[in-house]
């Protein structure tokens, strides 16, 4: 096995609504991969629509429960494996001071902000797109993750920039990022003047796709902008997708200019080598 010395940023366990794994699986799956670290970034998705396939309130754990329960596993794998705690905030400007108590609730170490409702719906469903050309939607995802990053600033980096990309009903539709080149680096420039970063998530090449959210046009233009701050991170919501095409990802990040990706403890950023 290529045992690449790198850490997961972005993972998912049963206190995501749409995961059902144990926390102590991820650990032992990390270690067994050979991982530098890891760290939990369970959803938080404030307002979650009531009609979806999840049960209610959809998206939302006690978040005192998970760092007490998280903590207990830092401290009996302390020495063998890293373990860092954090969340992913799904971001809509109205949602930011009910966000911000939910930053504050618990010293994480790290906080993922993305866009995954467009006024209050979620666009992984196909009822979404309907009516409407894949151009106008994507378009629309992009205004609205401008607002969020305009309107919100407790997080540390930007989650799956086009997430957007991978939900297009319409099978044969190709994202274009210079379709919306004008608009992304509004986003980027945004994310890098208010102290920010962005990841690379390699969960679309755990779906059999050919490429990562966001696509290496976007990760060579947040670099080409000044961006520093980066995290890698799978996604994963099983513990056999941690670490998942994690050498794509950094080869990605060396052909785009990178020499360093980020991790973090306590909200505060350190740069480890490729």
């Amino acid at each position: 096995m290529n045992r690449l010395k790198l850490c997961d940023y972005h993972i998912h366990t049963r206190y995501s609504s749409d995961s059902d794994e144990e926390p102590e699986n991820i650990v032992k799956h990390a270690i067994w991969l050979g991982l530098d670290g890891i760290c939990f970034t369970d959803h938080i998705d404030l307002d979650y629509p009531e009609t979806t396939e999840y049960e209610n309130p959809a998206f939302v754990f006690d978040t005192k429960e998970y760092y007490k329960e998280l903590s207990a596993l830092r401290d009996r794998y302390s020495g063998t494996m890293d373990i860092k705690i954090g969340v992913e905030l799904g971001l809509m400007p109205y949602l930011a001071d009910r966000n911000e108590a939910v930053a504050s609730s618990v010293p994480f170490d790290f906080i993922i902000g993305s866009t995954h409702q467009i006024n209050g719906l979620d666009p992984y469903y196909p009822s979404f797109w309907e009516g409407r050309s894949c151009d106008e939607v994507v378009t629309e995802y992009f205004e609205k993750t401008l607002e969020n990053v305009k309107s919100f600033t407790d997080y540390d980096v930007y989650g799956h920039l086009d997430y957007i990309t991978r939900y297009a009903p319409d099978k044969s539709y190709q994202f274009d990022y210079y379709k919306y080149e004008k608009i992304i680096d509004c986003i980027l420039k945004e994310v890098i003047h208010t102290g920010h970063g962005i990841e690379i998530n390699t969960s679309p090449l755990n779906k059999g796709l050919s490429r990562t959210n966001p696509c290496i046009e976007i990760v060579r233009r947040y670099r080409e902008l000044g961006g520093e701050l980066i995290t890698i991170g799978s996604d994963a919501h099983t513990a056999s997708n941690v670490g998942g095409h994690f050498s794509e990802a950094r080869d990605i990040l060396l052909s785009c200019g990178f020499k360093y990706y980020t991790v973090f403890s306590k909200r505060k950023a350190a740069m480890k080598e490729l």
